[in-house]
């Protein structure tokens, strides 16, 4: 068909001819169509109307993905409107999958506030998919790295997972190094597959305590404090974005052939319309590790102060609150205040970021002390010897390739640098990208 001929616009022929294309594709080539930022039942309902005017013989079957907090909070009413439509629930033959982003929402509102609503909308949707006798599978959209809701510890990761919310049925995402890392050789791969099934299993038949009405007011003051003080520093903040820019590798990262994707949804955009991934990435490689950790200090410091019996409750008796602390402790040992400072004293020249700097640095040091005094340890990580010993062998990697990266961008950044030849920059632009490279490998939770 003539779309240009139509006066369509460029989105909606694109639209238009990726619908023909699956049409034309054999049947079994592809499997799910995952409505990205999905926000009301009509987005699904039209991918469906979309099949059926191209003509898809066999349709896909229609995914959701539910990622910003605000779309996670209205999950279960958007769920409602399509199961209370006999003709959707005939359509799919009661059975649904929906997408749980952990990467876009916790770069729109921070960790443990994600974390919580993630919690709270899968429990809601189940509930809903139980009142229409629809059966739910989960797709879990996450990401190696904590600040994409990653967990190394994949069985305590499946077993952290809301009770009732999976019922053997279980999918979720590898991507980056993490698929090298969990699948790259035949007996890692075999190992990855044993975790996850002994873990879907064992859900099952571990019983998991009920989430008593006080834990889950603590949760919700602590995810409203958090996600107030992240959003202030990444929104409201006018420092925070020459910072970030200054600060990380992220102007660089979209120039280098790092991802599958393009850095930004806008390139005219700002942070916002930064992806999740180049975003986390990008303060991982400092070691600062920012979107874990910020706002969570505040919050714990907060509630220690009136509610400390009950914190110590939660993290002793709550599996999935034990989980998040510790991830929190994980990522912050792998953190290096003084590994940040170097990339500021490098890269950053400006006073007001300079200052904000410095602030971070002075949160992520609270950060520790407040997450030590609600899992009483009294070092990070003190009972995960392994990682210890893992990071006393690998930092001595790690921290010359970040001095050395630290280096490598200020001398690209630094005056008269685009007046170097091009194979002078071809070849710092190189060494950049085997530093990157080699952080996230050493820090193996970055993909």
């Amino acid at each position: 068909m003539d779309y240009e001929g139509l006066g369509f616009s460029s989105t909606v022929i694109d639209t238009l001819k990726t619908f023909d294309l699956i049409a034309a594709v054999h049947d079994e080539s592809l499997s799910a169509y995952v409505i990205s930022q999905c926000q009301q039942a009509s987005d699904v309902l039209a991918v469906l109307l979309l099949q059926q005017e191209s003509g898809v013989q066999r349709p896909l079957r229609v995914v959701p993905l539910f990622e910003t907090l605000d779309d996670l909070q209205r999950a279960a009413d958007t769920v409602d409107a399509l199961f209370s439509m006999s003709l959707y629930r005939g359509r799919i033959h009661n059975k649904q999958e929906i997408m749980v982003g952990y990467s876009d929402s916790a770069k729109d509102a921070g960790r443990l506030a994600a974390s919580w609503q993630q919690y709270q909308s899968q429990i809601a949707m189940m509930d809903v998919a139980e009142k229409y006798q629809v059966e739910l599978t989960f797709f879990h959209g996450k990401g190696g790295t904590v600040g994409r809701g990653g967990n190394p510890a994949l069985f305590q990761a499946i077993l952290a997972h809301p009770p009732n919310t999976i019922h053997g049925r279980f999918r979720v995402t590898e991507q980056g190094e993490m698929i090298t890392q969990n699948f790259g050789q035949i007996p890692v791969a075999e190992r990855t597959m044993d975790l996850f099934t002994a873990g879907v299993l064992a859900e099952r038949f571990i019983p998991r305590p009920s989430v008593k009405p006080e834990w889950e007011d603590m949760m919700t003051r602590l995810s409203t404090i958090s996600c107030d003080v992240y959003r202030h520093v990444v929104r409201e903040e006018p420092r925070f974005v020459p910072y970030f820019r200054t600060a990380t590798p992220e102007m660089e990262l979209s120039g280098l052939n790092v991802g599958s994707r393009p850095a930004k949804r806008n390139p005219k955009g700002g942070v916002d319309s930064l992806r999740a991934i180049p975003w986390n990435f990008a303060w991982t490689q400092t070691r600062l590790n920012l979107p874990t950790w910020l706002g969570v200090g505040d919050a714990f410091s907060h509630e220690l102060q009136t509610n400390p019996d009950l914190l110590k409750e939660m993290v002793t008796e709550w599996p999935w609150f034990r989980t998040l602390v510790d991830l929190l402790e994980m990522i912050l040992v792998k953190s290096d205040i003084k590994i940040a400072e170097n990339y500021d004293v490098q890269l950053v020249t400006d006073a007001p970021s300079v200052q904000l700097g410095q602030e971070l640095r002075r949160k992520m040091q609270d950060t520790v002390g407040a997450v030590l005094k609600v899992s009483g340890n009294t070092r990070l990580q003190q009972e995960n010897h392994v990682l210890l010993r893992s990071l006393t062998v690998r930092n001595p990697y790690i921290d010359p390739l970040n001095v050395i990266q630290a280096e490598l961008l200020r001398r690209l950044r630094q005056e008269g640098a685009a007046a170097a030849s091009p194979d002078e920059r071809q070849r710092l632009q190189d060494a950049l990208l085997i530093t990157i490279n080699g952080i996230a490998n050493g820090m193996r939770n970055s993909g």
